[in-house]
């Protein structure tokens, strides 16, 4: 049992800090895929490919976030169970969903090849760039098995509090990664299909360390010959939670496939400065996406084990948290954010730093909202409430999507900036507004339907 962490006593800060500095620099090691793709790809193939590798990232994401979507809700399940201390039941739930899972993911790879084309047309991406975005697409999706096992794996490592494991074996595959587009890229020459095989492997590999070391260090999560069996309400509320939060995370990245288009329609270098940025980008809302999942796994332990009081101290905490690491992050992407551009920007020079830094001047002063309003999304996750964030989230990529074809227009890539931080506006009234509701009627944490085992 000292691989899994109990969050249902103990220093609420402490544990929010040490549960969120891992999936912290996981968040960000998890960027580098795709980053590392473009930046060898940029140095390697040339200009072309590395906006195409920016348009793939902006597509692979779509599908990469339903799978995650997906593993976020079991892991939402697994954690209530582990906080009720019902170890029979999480074995059972980790059989369901992996088979559940395997099957969507198949299914989703499948009709993702076949729709590719409808796709890249619907985001107006440029004709010479089509060709490099397929083959790119065809070997990821190929490969989203890869994707699944390892988020899967590592969602229910984190559903035990064990958030450093994960991390460990995600450097290892970043590692190999980095080594494999080298070879592929630079020694066989493979180009843009090189980089999207380095991702492929590197995950499955990640995937296959994960998977040994639960069997061999965490046995309680080893599922048995009697934990195979068939359990109706496990299979629904894990198709509920899953679906609710695949579809969370896949209308963030429908709108974000959407407001591609209104860049894509401004040229090659609008295309290349907002892969650039949108590099950096991740990597800053990597705080808050840590933030969520950590706020996510303190709170559905503690709904498991029915300490409502602990889960409204550590939403509190989480908020506290978050707002401290935005001042310095804000600062910086205003006045310095050519110095993080500059690695992204090739040979095609100032035209594209300059894009890259107007989109940073204005967007840079909303990520506060961003950040906070990602903790408010983990706590409306970890309480049960999947449905939450999926409306704010239509709203957010509603009004972002709008406005970035209206904008854009006039402001060019600022005007994509303004939109999406007008767009985090209104996530944030909605989120605060559902909190003060459920406050003044008094609806507390007890109304959520969290008995899973029907003990």
């Amino acid at each position: 049992m000292e691989q899994a962490y109990d969050l249902t006593e103990g220093n609420i800060k402490r544990q929010l800090i040490y549960l969120s500095i891992p999936l912290l620099i996981g968040s960000i090691f998890q960027q580098f895929y795709n980053t590392i793709d473009s930046i060898i790809v940029g140095t390697y193939v040339g200009h072309d490919a590395f906006a195409a590798i920016g348009i793939s990232g902006t597509i692979m994401n779509l599908f990469i976030f339903i799978v995650i979507g997906c593993c976020t809700g079991i892991s939402i399940i697994t954690a209530q169970l582990y906080g009720e201390k019902n170890y029979e039941y999480m074995r059972n739930e980790i059989f369901l969903s992996s088979v559940l899972g395997g099957v969507a993911t198949i299914i989703i790879s499948v009709l993702g090849i076949i729709f590719m084309p409808i796709i890249l047309n619907i985001i107006q991406t440029p004709s010479q760039l089509k060709g490099y975005v397929t083959q790119y697409m065809n070997v990821i999706l190929g490969g989203l098995i890869s994707t699944f096992l390892y988020n899967f794996l590592s969602s229910i490592l984190r559903s035990v509090g064990n958030t450093k494991m994960a991390l460990i074996f995600l450097v290892i595959s970043i590692i190999l990664n980095i080594i494999l587009d080298l070879v592929l890229i630079k020694q066989f020459s493979m180009g843009i299909i090189g980089a999207a095989l380095a991702t492929v492997i590197s995950q499955l590999v990640s995937a296959v360390l994960l998977y040994l070391y639960i069997i061999f260090k965490i046995p309680f999560l080893r599922v048995k010959k009697g934990d195979i069996k068939y359990n109706f309400k496990l299979i629904k509320l894990t198709c509920q939670y899953s679906f609710v939060s695949a579809l969370h995370q896949s209308s963030l990245y429908i709108g974000k496939l959407l407001v591609q288009g209104a860049v894509n329609s401004l040229g090659i270098d609008a295309i290349s400065a907002y892969t650039a940025t949108g590099r950096i980008e991740d990597v800053i809302l990597a705080f808050g996406n840590s933030g969520a999942e950590a706020t996510s796994i303190f709170i559905a332990q503690n709904t498991g084990a029915k300490n409502y009081k602990r889960v409204l101290e550590g939403f509190k905490n989480a908020l506290i948290l978050i707002q401290l690491v935005c001042i310095l992050i804000i600062l910086f992407l205003f006045f310095k954010s050519d110095i993080l551009l500059n690695f992204f920007v090739f040979d095609e020079g100032k035209s594209v730093l300059n894009y890259g830094v107007q989109y940073f001047r204005i967007i840079s002063l909303f990520y506060i909202i961003s950040l906070v309003g990602s903790i408010f999304v983990g706590y409306y996750r970890g309480t049960g409430h999947v449905n939450i964030p999926v409306i704010g989230t239509t709203l957010q990529i509603t009004i972002r999507v709008i406005l970035s074809y209206l904008l854009s227009r006039t402001m060019g890539i600022g005007g994509v900036a303004l939109a999406t931080g007008i767009g985090w506006v209104g996530i944030i009234t909605f989120q605060i507004s559902v909190f003060v509701i459920k406050k003044y009627y008094k609806i507390q944490t007890e109304d959520v339907g969290v008995d899973i085992s029907a003990k």
